[in-house]
């Protein structure tokens, strides 16, 4: 056992030095704003903590790290998420002026893709932090293990894959396919800045918003997110890189291959859209002439932030947390439901996702075929999950309404718990929901000054949520049966023959 958990911890240190490199990368920056000299110390107190981690690892001997399996992957998944938000953490602390807590908080709402910030005046950041979050969040919705896989550990990690929440393999070779998701995110990230560019944005603007968008993170440098800007064109690209950053890797993959057939197939896209579409002109004319004069001003307003919320991005274009957005019930309470939802599976999207959805739609249909068609009749349905062709089954069943279940109860009980401390319940439900699917729309319940219990309520919703909480529960679980058994053991040693 002790074997294995060195191998877990080199691993670990690896990828703790890989990210290391990113932390540095804020410092490039430097050569654009000289005057930001002064603010490289936080982050190389971070790459300095982070090299040592990895020379630790180093000096455990441990030659080769070997295959990591699901099992160890939910440990290390964990671990080195909880390591690199603490290590995330320093430069806020060190240049932000943020306390330890807040720093943790904008680090997991960074890492997570949240969104939501301890900071009130983002223009009074210094650069290289504003990029810092940015960053975070571009390598948070990417995921630490697809950068392992695509470099240094490769088909070897899969476990480490797996556990992070990604089931895509869109080539037999998960190096390859790991290269390919990479560089469809790069591209993308490429073309929303030249487009952000010419929409009006200054080119430090157009990459933070991009990487945020497809991140579907929603950080900004804008104290007004999106809506500072007042740029239909503007909103209208960044709601494709949001769409974009919310459509799963795999049908990503199909399209660019012209595969319009499984593009075609894919359930999620079809639920996605309707749902987009429905809902937007259903809100908007429920709030028409009370909330907004014309249609046309409406839709924009309520499009604008119905696809931020299901792409659990949260770029605003309207102050969500001014009384008479608060009191639009039915709005408030559609952007709830949609960010519970989410986006698509093997997205940067957080959320139940929409595959699930589609699996138990699935369900439904197939009981009530069973009950129509003649006992004994045979039926096998297939759904499509980007190219790939997976046999509908109970597993589906069961992994969906599980993972709906684990959602509901934990934004039921964190969603109390905010009320504990005074907030009302629409606030609660809408924080911890933007929380823990990683969305970042605020009713107005984070700020600096919110008591420390409620903070790390929403830390640990965020946190959690990105996990889709059963890796988590799987890694304690792991652990508490290692020491319980290295216990029994040590109790009750082996007697040797004489």
């Amino acid at each position: 056992m002790l074997e294995r958990y060195l191998k877990i911890y080199k691993a670990l240190s690896v990828i703790i030095l890989q990210y290391s490199i990113i932390i540095l990368l804020p410092l490039v920056f430097c050569i654009f704003y000289p005057y930001e000299v002064h603010n490289v110390i936080g982050f190389l107190l971070a790459a300095l903590l982070g090299f040592l981690i990895y020379l630790s690892g180093f000096l455990t001997k441990v030659k080769d790290i070997g295959t990591i399996t699901y099992k160890d992957g939910a440990i290390l998944t964990v671990v080195a998420w909880a390591v690199v938000s603490f290590i995330s953490a320093i430069p806020h602390m060190v240049n932000g002026g943020l306390s330890f807590s807040q720093a943790i908080f904008e680090s997991v709402s960074g890492l997570s893709t949240s969104g939501l910030t301890m900071y009130t005046d983002v223009t009074k950041v210094s650069k290289l932090l504003l990029f810092w979050r940015s960053l975070t969040q571009y390598v948070g919705g990417a995921g630490f293990a697809l950068l392992m896989l695509a470099t240094v550990i490769g088909p070897r990690g899969l476990g480490f894959y797996k556990a992070e929440g990604r089931a895509e393999n869109l080539v037999p070779n998960i190096r390859r396919s790991s290269q390919i998701i990479l560089g469809i995110y790069l591209g993308y990230t490429v073309i929303g800045t030249i487009a952000l560019k010419i929409a009006g944005m200054n080119l430090f603007e157009a990459l933070n918003h991009t990487m945020t968008a497809l991140a579907t993170g929603g950080f900004s440098t804008r104290n007004g997110s999106i809506g500072e800007f007042n740029s239909l064109t503007i909103e209208i690209i960044i709601m494709v890189l949001m769409y974009l950053g919310a459509t799963g890797f795999g049908i990503h993959y199909a399209f660019w291959k012209r595969n319009w057939k499984a593009v075609l197939k894919n359930g999620e896209p079809w639920i996605f859209n309707i749902t987009i579409i429905s809902t937007s002109i259903i809100i908007t004319f429920v709030g028409l002439g009370k909330y907004y004069k014309g249609f046309w001003e409406g839709f924009r307003i309520v499009v604008f932030q119905i696809i931020s919320g299901i792409t659990g991005t949260g770029f605003q274009t309207v102050t969500l947390a001014d009384p008479k957005w608060l009191s639009f019930y039915p709005f408030m309470f559609m952007l709830t439901v949609l960010m519970i939802a989410g986006g698509e599976m093997d997205s940067t999207s957080g959320g139940i996702k929409q595959f699930r959805f589609w699996v138990i739609f699935n369900a439904l249909w197939d009981s009530i075929m069973g009950f129509l068609l003649p006992k004994g009749t045979v039926r096998k349905r297939v759904l499509y999950k980007g190219e790939q062709q997976i046999t509908f089954s109970d597993d589906n069943v069961r992994e969906a309404l599980l993972i709906f279940s684990l959602y509901v109860f934990s934004f039921i009980l964190g969603s109390v718990v905010l009320m504990c401390h005074g907030y009302s319940v629409e606030a609660s439900m809408f924080e911890f929901a933007s929380a823990m699917d990683g969305v970042g729309l605020t009713a107005g319940v984070t700020t600096p000054n919110m008591p420390l219990t409620a903070l790390w309520d929403l830390i640990i919703g965020m946190f959690a949520g990105r996990f889709e909480f059963l890796v988590i529960i799987y890694a304690l679980a792991r652990i508490f049966s290692d020491v319980k058994n290295s216990l029994t053991k040590s109790r009750n040693p082996i007697s040797k023959k004489v």
